[in-house]
């Protein structure tokens, strides 16, 4: 996660722990040799993880976008934020 996000926030609401995360302008795997235009974030995902110390948390992210020059193509990276039998998370 510190290699593709940066900490912007953390904050403390009603016991609940927000960390939010922004996406770094680093190219995708695959598109490294391409020419790549910011087309800014996605809208922002906030997900449910374990408890620390009795308190909720929360990662609020925003997830960075691309548009290929050559093709037009519209990419991000494909996050896989669930490991395979973890479970489901909560998603708003």
């Amino acid at each position: 996660m510190v290699e593709y996000f940066d900490l912007t926030k953390v904050e403390e609401v009603e016991g609940t722990l927000n960390f939010h995360l922004k996406e770094l302008n680093l190219a995708p795997t695959g598109y490294l040799a391409e020419q790549l235009e910011s087309k800014g974030f996605l809208p922002e995902i906030r997900v449910q993880d374990f408890p620390i110390r009795g308190k909720k948390v929360y990662y609020h992210t925003l997830r960075q976008r691309w548009r290929v020059i050559s093709s037009g193509e519209m990419i991000s990276r494909d996050w896989a934020l669930v490991a395979k039998g973890s479970g489901t998370p909560s998603y708003e």
